[in-house]
């Protein structure tokens, strides 16, 4: 067990690592199904109650109710009355519209210290935040304060401070369009453009890798697209845990003749067969084959898998000319004629040996390739979190352009969002770097001037509390701690500051491993009523594929002293400023509208979005759906020449990616069970190639730490049960937050600084239990 002490507080960074008695059964052979709808209605009954959990289920996705709180996948045009959701995003309403609710009571009961020797689950199963809580400097118990003392403190310690950039403001994506955008002009009018996100530690690769290519840091296609594409290509994603409502979507385009590949350590049942439940085949049926051709490409080799399948589409189309879209290729790309250059260099036979894929496989995937043009190619951060995945992106691009697959209906890129509004608060101006033109309508509509330095990132956030440049930490949402890399680094990091604060529905680690001085604030849950003065009031979200809409909830609060988000930014907003600055913070607080007017004028893209954010809402400009390339160099999108990884593995080393279980979102765990392989009642587990544990001499269940070794600095996951499981030799998965652990925080993607959590460089050491 990891302790830190600091503050006369000693707290544990994982909780007793105890083993909670696993049973291995036959992995799952389909997603969803009956036992998906079993599911998600044993979580919500059990946490809300029956006529809650239908109620709420019932307004989920739909046009006049609330956005789901798990993913960004979007909502179809007419959705589904039934059930517009998945057994995921039930689960995710389940947990946050739960009845549990933790105070004053419960913090005066239990310690942070005690409550740090508790598992990430046990602390997530106590229920909603209801009050307001201070932790002070020397105490290790919460205690409640009023909201105006809380603003209050917050305006004290960030007037103490020496520079503004001495403060960080963190958002997760969670929040609102409107409290985002509230948030970050906060952080500006106080002077500072310390802006991290958890698009950081996820799709920033994507956000960069689309940007310098296509020319904006987002997808390209729309759900529709989906239906009638020939090729769906899903890389470095387990949909059926993370996204399963995706599968509906890949289930359409599968009944209308198009055919899906899925690139992948792992073979995932969701991409086996998927049993919609909406449809009365999913109930009775055999359900409906998902992936044509599994490809089960060694973790972080996807550039020496599609540069190989590349090499043989340009041997094809030097025959016939016709593989290729020339026409395409010639009006609308630069680098052709390097690309092809640098395929003619490598050898087919190594990128065979490095990607790791049969070649009979391959030639399947050039074959449905080779004569299709409508094609789509889908990932998360199996291709982003790597040294190189701003790289694995630009490699599945160059596909893409290639094949003329871009900005025409049925083809283009599609970064699968893990977080219902990392896209949203992006577009409304939640960002580190500087934007010239951003911070010339903040002036011209706010009136005041927004820093030009550039602010910190993720990493740089966190090595600025290390080294003690940062004394101001706040959170609007997540779980910074078991979300970041490196989890030590990070803990000393937070415990560094002088106040930290978070804006928090549900305890975690984060609100226990604190600065010297910690608030704990409770804000409404997606699916709560937000009302003021009699009134309801709505937000908006931006989902995966640009398109803006309402979100309106419907249950009672969990309490009346909880607060919404905007109202908690106006508050500290208010008590800082005290009326002398240009922005009527507490009105914006209070009326929602005008957060939206502000927002139309100054984020790019938004306009008239109170009228036009009803219903199935509106979609954001994107230059790629019109084949604008004028942003970039000679106004074309831009064929790159990628460098292969480089693994060097010494005797007894393995590559380590980090994995979701089917009970957990994020760094929210549901439960201990993840049926989709075969795992129940544990979360401590190895999966490893069976001939590999020969290699070792281990035996199934064999208890091991993991080591990672970076700089010469050792890292320890203890104490994890080892099986055999269908994984590349040389490869391991373990599910995170647990092995976070062991990803340096100063190792990570070229250009994204995205962490390296998806390839690890780790030994195993055998436990003697």
């Amino acid at each position: 067990m990891e302790k830190e002490t600091s503050f006369k507080r000693t707290i544990s960074l994982t909780g007793n690592i105890e083993f909670t008695g696993l049973q291995v059964k036959e992995p799952a052979y389909h997603a969803a199904g009956i036992l998906g709808v079993k599911e998600s209605l044993r979580h919500g009954f059990k946490e809300m109650g029956i006529v809650r959990s239908m109620r709420a289920l019932l307004q989920m996705n739909q046009h006049e109710g609330f956005d789901c709180p798990s993913c960004a996948w979007p909502d179809p045009e007419n959705p589904s009355k039934i059930a517009e959701y998945c057994e995921n995003g039930a689960k995710a309403l389940a947990d946050e519209a739960t009845t549990s609710h933790i105070g004053q009571a419960f913090f005066e009961r239990y310690s942070v210290e005690e409550l740090s020797l508790l598992s990430d689950y046990q602390l997530n199963k106590f229920g909603r935040i209801v009050e307001p809580m201070v932790l002070r400097q020397g105490k290790i118990h919460y205690e409640p304060i009023s909201w105006e003392e809380a603003y209050g403190l917050i305006a004290t310690e960030l007037r103490k401070l020496k520079s503004p950039n001495e403060a960080i403001f963190y958002t997760s994506g969670r929040s609102s369009n409107e409290a985002a955008f509230l948030y970050g002009m906060f952080a500006r009018a106080l002077g500072t453009n310390n802006m991290p996100d958890c698009s950081n530690m996820c799709h920033e690769s994507s956000g960069v890798a689309l940007s310098e290519t296509l020319g904006i840091g987002k997808g390209s296609v729309k759900l529709e697209d989906f239906y009638e594409a020939e090729v769906i290509i899903v890389a470095g994603q387990n949909p059926g845990t993370n996204h399963p409502r995706m599968l509906s979507a890949l289930e359409k385009c599968k009944q209308n003749g198009g055919k899906v590949i899925s690139i992948n350590p792992l073979e995932e049942a969701g991409l086996v067969n998927f049993k919609n439940p909406q449809k009365l085949k999913g109930w009775i049926g055999p359900g409906e084959a998902m992936a044509d051709l599994h490809l089960p490409v060694k973790i972080n080799q996807d550039i020496a898998l599609v540069k190989l399948m590349l090499k043989k589409l340009a041997a094809l189309d030097a025959e016939s000319n016709t593989i290729f879209d020339h026409e395409f290729i010639d009006n609308y790309t630069d680098g052709y004629h390097q690309l092809i250059a640098d395929l003619k260099k490598h050898d087919k036979e190594a990128l065979l040996k490095q990607c790791g894929v049969a070649e009979n496989k391959i030639d399947e995937a050039v074959s449905l390739l080779a004569n299709k043009s409508k094609i789509i190619v889908c990932w998360a951060m199996g291709l982003t979190q790597h040294k190189n995945g701003v790289e694995n992106i630009k490699e599945y691009v160059n596909l893409l352009l290639l094949k003329g697959a871009i900005g025409k209906p049925n083809a283009g890129t599609c970064p699968v969002r893990g977080h219902s509004n990392v896209q949203g608060d992006r577009s409304v101006g939640i960002q580190h770097f500087v934007d010239k033109e951003l911070n010339e309508r903040i002036k011209k509509h706010l009136g005041f001037d927004p820093p030009n330095e550039e602010g910190v990132d993720t990493v740089g956030a966190m090595k600025a509390m290390y080294e003690s440049k940062a004394k101001f930490f706040m959170c609007l949402g997540g779980n910074f701690l078991m979300a970041a890399s490196d989890t030590k680094y990070t803990a000393k990091a937070i415990q560094n500051c002088d106040l930290t604060v978070q804006v928090s529905t549900k305890l975690n680690r984060t609100h226990l491993v604190t600065g010297k001085t910690a608030l704990l604030l409770p804000t409404l849950g997606r699916s709560e009523k937000d009302m003021k003065n009699g009134k309801q009031r709505h937000f908006t979200v931006e989902n995966s594929m640009g398109r803006v809409r309402n979100s309106k909830g419907l249950l009672k609060p969990a309490s009346e002293a909880v607060k919404s988000e905007p109202e908690i930014i106006a508050g500290i907003a208010h008590a800082y400023f005290q009326g002398t600055h240009p922005v009527d913070w507490k009105a914006m607080g209070d009326d929602y509208g005008l957060i939206r007017e502000k927002i139309d004028q100054v984020a790019k893209g938004f306009k008239n979005t109170e009228q036009r954010a009803t219903g199935s809402g509106y979609y954001l400009p994107n230059n790629v759906r019109i084949r604008d390339f004028s942003m970039l160099p000679g106004g074309k999108a831009q064929l790159t020449v990628n460098k292969l990884p480089n693994h060097s593995l010494d005797k007894g080393e393995y590559i380590l990616m980090t994995i979701r279980s089917h009970d957990q979102f994020n760094t929210t765990i549901y439960g201990l069970d993840d049926r989709y392989r075969g795992i129940y009642n544990e979360r401590r587990v190895l999966f490893m190639n069976e001939e590999d544990m020969a290699n070792e001499g281990f035996k199934k269940s064999d208890v091991v730490n993991i080591v990672s070794n970076y700089d010469n600095t050792k890292r320890t996951a203890q104490k994890f049960i080892v099986l055999p499981y269908k994984i590349p030799k040389g490869n391991l998965a373990a599910y995170f937050p647990e092995t976070n652990v062991l990803a340096p925080y100063n190792h990570f993607a070229d250009k994204s600084k995205t962490p390296i959590s998806k390839s690890i460089i780790v030994g195993l050491r055998k436990v003697a239990l």
